[in-house]
């Protein structure tokens, strides 16, 4: 479990950098057409209530990952939060189906999700299951167990709203400055990668996301390494999870058409990036407070790549940024980020330790006008 307590949206996108056995299925490329769904959430108090608070809950091929949080003037501050890894998504890439102890790691953990949710005054809620569940012959199966022993009712997200939602969580990161970002989440069974146009901000809270195009690849870290090993890599094994990867990205680059990346930046959202900037700030432990919104320049995240490769399993796991229960996954989250690079050689990388929980909350709070709701007596105050 993780101590995630802070105020979001707190660091600014002004901050300037330096310029330094399964076949798998075919990724997803399209033009960002607007589509907006309703997303669902539990009665509560209104939003105008002052005690409300929200929750998102994430339950992914790898982790369970949970966000209670309060409105504040231009955001949210998380008042409780709980991660753990799980790995639901476990042999899934040669059975093609849930197994029982990967099933129930994850309903232990949110069993924990359901408690602390009880425990709080909910305005709104948004529980989704991403990847694991959308390609598991018993995922719903799943989802209905987890219902009956827990009480938490899940949905299961499509692509799209996957990809929309880390967005969202993500924008506040996006240099204003630029012509745009790359955003890229790596997850345990899927990788999104989406082209952020500049920000836009339509009330008083966090800048809305200007999507042009979109991509959902169905690999992720566990299936990579599942594929591949994870444990003793070399470099030509990570040369062969790169160019597994690659071609899933042919048809997002034709459909964004010509670009410029010296006027762009990729901005990360994932265990991944999060290991590459805590063991580039060789940090004694990881500490999200150094990680969100770093910047990394395109030769920085090379030599902390190669040096990764070069470590044994034995040293990676002992490295406080990566641990036992990662070690043999950060190669492949790796090469995911090396396949994009590849593809949108920017000279700068955003590192955000924030993704589709927060975007979540964003969607649920904007949804209620907590922002535009806050802004009207605070224009009239200054009137």
């Amino acid at each position: 479990m993780v101590d995630e307590t802070q105020t979001w949206a707190d660091r600014p996108a002004t901050e300037r950098s330096p310029r330094e056995d399964r076949p798998p299925a075919r990724a997803r490329h399209r033009q960002w057409r607007g589509r907006r769904e309703a997303a669902p959430h539990s009665s509560g108090p209104g939003p105008n209530s002052g005690e409300g608070c929200y929750a998102a809950l994430d339950l992914g091929t790898n982790n369970c990952r949970l966000l209670i949080a309060r409105p504040t003037a231009n955001g949210f501050r998380v008042v409780d939060a709980f991660s753990r890894i799980v790995r639901l998504g476990e042999g899934l890439i040669c059975s093609g189906r849930l197994s029982e102890a990967a099933m129930t790691r994850a309903v232990d953990a949110l069993g924990v999700c359901a408690g602390k949710i009880r425990n709080r005054h909910i305005a709104g809620a948004r529980l989704i299951a991403t990847e694991a569940c959308r390609s598991a012959a018993n995922g719903a199966e799943f989802i209905q167990r987890v219902e009956d022993e827990t009480g938490l009712k899940l949905e299961i997200v499509e692509r799209e709203t996957e990809a929309r939602l880390a967005a969202a969580g993500c924008t506040p990161l996006v240099d204003p400055y630029s012509d745009g970002a790359v955003l890229f989440d790596i997850g345990g069974g899927s990788t999104e990668v989406v082209w952020l146009d500049r920000v836009e901000t339509c009330d008083g809270g966090p800048p809305t996301a200007v999507i042009r195009a979109w991509v959902s690849v169905p690999l992720g870290v566990v299936t990579v390494a599942e594929r591949h090993g994870g444990v003793k890599v070399t470099r030509d094994d990570f040369e062969a999870m790169v160019n597994e990867f690659t071609p899933h990205l042919e048809g997002f680059v034709k459909a964004v058409g010509p670009h410029n990346c010296g006027r762009l930046h990729l901005l990360g959202t994932s265990g991944t990036v999060t290991t590459i900037a805590g063991v580039h700030l060789d940090l004694p432990r990881y500490d999200r407070s150094q990680v969100d919104g770093t910047w990394l320049g395109a030769e920085q995240v090379r030599v902390v790549v190669d040096r990764l490769i070069a470590m044994p399993f034995s040293e990676r796991a002992a490295n406080p940024c990566i641990g036992v229960e990662r070690a043999d996954l950060v190669l492949a989250g790796c090469a995911i980020l090396e396949s994009v690079r590849r593809a949108f050689p920017c000279d700068r990388l955003r590192v955000a330790d924030r993704g589709l929980r927060e975007g979540i909350l964003v969607e649920l709070m904007r949804a209620d006008g907590v922002w535009r709701d806050r802004a009207v007596p605070e224009a009239r105050s200054s009137t």
